[in-house]
């Protein structure tokens, strides 16, 4: 998912002139909906991303897969890939399966469903620290620190607009976490002192937090005063065409929301209302 949000950050026309050529109205677009599986609930998934999927089905993206699958009365089926280059094109696009759980909106290499929630990047530092209370990425508190940073996702044009690069440490975005952990790897740096504070794709980072390190304060980033903004939506990816399979899942969505949001909540993943202004209030 981390790949999908940095790439609806930045301009995706070329890919939307081409995929309107491929998946427009007309027959073809039709036709799509045909592929999807009447005997499983079949999902495109990363094997090794925890806290969101893996083959156990720990992860909260298998939760809300199974929900799904069970909601629908249909056996749940995966097809694994790592979510690096080419995830899509070898499982979606492929028909080798009919939904990614989670997909940032926006991002024209799928039919985005209607959002299921909304998050943010985070601000990971130890309870104790004086970063403890930084809201943003302009604070001057982070003068002249260390900061973790996934390259070339949204944070990292805020690190930079405010001059924070020289002494950052960057972190690889298209990784097989089956063999490279860039989150697991900045937090073990954050709790050794090699750098000060790190900066994670919420739905990522507060549930490793919530899980392993208690000592850990994650703040949500959501007072940043220019662009990129560094919440978003999420939904489920679909095939282009395939609208009424959308709208199937766009209804299942909705009538089990409540469910969904426990999921979430359980796993530690921050939820944010849907204009980014502050936490998502939950029923008691």
């Amino acid at each position: 998912m981390l790949k999908t949000i940095a790439s609806a950050a930045i301009s995706l026309a070329a890919a939307g002139v081409l995929l309107l050529a491929v998946a427009g109205t007309g027959p073809v677009a039709a036709q799509t909906s045909d592929l999807v599986s009447k005997q499983a609930f079949r999902v495109c998934a990363d094997p090794a991303n925890l806290p969101m999927s893996d083959r156990s089905g720990a992860g909260f993206e298998n939760k809300i897969a199974e929900l799904m699958a069970s909601r629908l009365e249909l056996p749940l089926e995966y097809t694994w890939f790592p979510m690096a280059t080419g995830f899509i094109r070898k499982t979606l696009q492929a028909n080798a399966c009919d939904v990614v759980i989670g997909y940032a909106q926006g991002d024209e290499l799928v039919l985005n469903t209607n959002h299921y929630y909304t998050s943010a990047y985070v601000l990971i530092v130890p309870s104790t620290s004086p970063l403890a209370g930084v809201t943003t990425l302009a604070d001057p508190l982070l003068k002249d620190k260390r900061i973790g940073v996934i390259a070339g996702t949204p944070p990292a044009t805020h690190v930079a607009r405010n001059g924070l690069m020289p002494k950052a440490k960057g972190y690889h975005l298209m990784v097989d976490r089956r063999y490279e952990d860039p989150a697991d790897d900045m937090l073990a740096d954050l709790k050794s002192g090699a750098i000060d504070a790190a900066i994670l794709w919420g739905p990522i980072g507060a549930p490793l937090v919530k899980a392993s390190h208690p000592d850990l304060k994650v703040t949500p980033l959501l007072s940043e005063p220019t662009p990129p903004k560094l919440f978003y939506r999420i939904t489920m990816g679909v095939r282009q065409g395939e609208k009424v399979w959308e709208r199937k899942l766009n209804s299942l969505i909705r009538r089990n929301q409540s469910e969904i949001n426990a999921i979430l909540a359980e796993a530690g993943v921050p939820l944010m209302n849907d204009m980014g202004t502050g936490p998502l209030e939950l029923p008691k």
